[in-house]
């Protein structure tokens, strides 16, 4: 999914011209249907007792010994376990529709259960059940092949993923305060759609005072509080121990580190700047400088998401922060595809994960990736001024900001990646329903979803 194309990446990596144009490319993790069976077990299916299709070209179900075999067409097939299909059922009685909670209890159904008769039908497969009481299930088609998994089915791509380096200055992803706060919600689908493809937006036109500023953060979700309040508002008093209540420079970074589940998202603003100058925000968007990383260091790139790295925040007397996992590479991935950049080098704690032999490459890979994080390239320096806050994935864009003098009054919010990230599902739900939502919404909604959707 974040993977840029090599030709591109490595031209931009070495001539260091425009980076907007590297538009993340997905990365493939399922096939688009199983190969075409032997002739032999086409014909055996097609002689099946249980064979079922009607003149509308339906998929094709029959029952096997341990599975139900479902033919999409002449040469893709899916199977599904009888026990996973049981498990499965979205009726009233092994669903409740309201809640969106199973119902059935997965520990009473018999590991040998089999259907006793399937069906295919134009709204999905029907399956009776062996019981003592008749019992039908029903499975949606979009959603069969959504959830296929024997062999996986393509699904829609996920939304696009753009990598920016400094000249997204020329033309930076921004909404205003009025469409954010629109009760309409499509200004704020828009907002975080921004947030989701870019890593950050700047919101225009925001009241510079605290009190709108928080309630524009909680038009995302509830505000997680931390070890420094709430919602914070606050100067260079030193009133927490942490340098971000200095005048000092900050390098680029990712905030609370020292998390076993570091901030999603950081909303600032800045309500005044009197007396003084300097203050100019950094950011960086790290999934690109990983990008560039993999391409011409893979060997540093390994390193970097592999050692674990502590952290520790210990500022406060009445606090002692450090991740409850040893987990904590600078480069997080799951199945293969980078989901986090976790990088303050001012928080990093003592070292003591790495073998003998990794110490000298490990701080070279270090230097490596500083070296592409700081270049003219990678930073996008801004001038905030009152009225313009700033949200930033806190998991894939680093923020920090040039050394100043004066009064300098900011203020802000961290909200947690899963409120984020789901009232993102419920706007993309309302604006942009995926397939299954769309096919099985009209008939089996309740309290707002259908059962079927895919997220359950």
């Amino acid at each position: 999914m974040l993977r840029c194309s090599p030709s591109t990446r490595l031209s931009t990596a070495v001539s260091r011209t425009s980076s907007l144009k590297i538009i993340a490319q997905r990365r493939s993790k399922s096939s688009h249907g199983s190969a075409a069976p032997s002739s032999a077990s086409v014909s055996s299916f097609q002689a099946g007792h249980e064979v079922q299709s009607d003149a509308k070209e339906l998929p094709s179900s029959r029952i096997d010994d341990k599975k139900v075999v479902l033919g999409w067409d002449t040469t893709t097939y899916s199977r599904y376990h009888h026990i996973w299909l049981r498990d499965h059922c979205r009726c009233p009685q092994c669903f409740h529709a309201h809640t969106k909670q199973r119902l059935v209890n997965t520990f009473e159904i018999p590991p040998e259960v089999k259907p006793i008769h399937v069906e295919s039908k134009p709204e999905g497969l029907e399956v009776q059940w062996p019981s003592s009481h008749p019992h039908t299930s029903l499975y949606p088609w979009s959603w069969l092949r959504y959830n296929s998994y024997d062999p996986p089915m393509k699904r829609a791509e996920k939304p696009e993923k753009i990598l920016w380096g400094s000249k997204i200055l020329q033309s930076p992803p921004t909404i205003t305060y009025e469409e954010a706060m629109a009760s309409d919600d499509r200004g704020l689908f828009r907002w975080l759609s921004n947030v989701d493809k870019f890593g950050f937006c700047f919101i225009s036109g925001v009241p510079p005072t605290p009190e709108a500023t928080e309630e524009l953060s909680r038009r995302i979700g509830f505000i997680r509080e931390t070890q420094y309040g709430t919602f914070w508002d606050f100067t260079s008093n030193l009133a927490k121990g942490d340098t971000a209540y200095t005048t000092l420079a900050l390098g680029a970074h990712t905030d609370t580190t020292y998390f076993t589940d570091p901030c999603g998202l950081q909303l600032f603003h800045l309500l005044e700047h009197t007396g003084g100058t300097g203050g100019a925000t950094l950011l960086v968007d790290g999934f690109y400088v990983a990008s560039i990383l993999k391409e011409l260091h893979p060997d540093a790139y390994e390193l970097l998401s592999t050692v674990s790295v502590p952290t520790h925040a210990a500022g406060e007397a009445d606090a002692l922060f450090t991740p409850n996992t040893r987990n904590t590479p600078i480069l997080r991935h799951e199945a293969g595809e980078l989901t986090q950049v976790r990088f303050n080098n001012d928080d990093r704690s003592v070292l003591r994960d790495l073998q003998p032999d990794q110490v000298e490459p490990w701080y070279d890979a270090l230097r490596t990736w500083y070296k592409l994080l700081t270049s003219p390239d990678s930073e996008y320096w801004v001038q905030l001024s009152p009225g313009t806050a700033v949200v930033v994935d806190n998991h894939r864009v680093l923020h920090g900001r040039s050394a100043f003098d004066g009064k300098r009054r900011m203020c802000g919010a961290y909200i947690g990646m899963d409120e984020y990230r789901s009232k993102l599902a419920v706007l993309s739900e309302k604006f942009a329903p995926d397939t299954v939502t769309q096919d099985t919404a009209a008939t089996y909604t309740a309290n707002g979803r259908s059962v079927w959707h895919p997220a359950l």
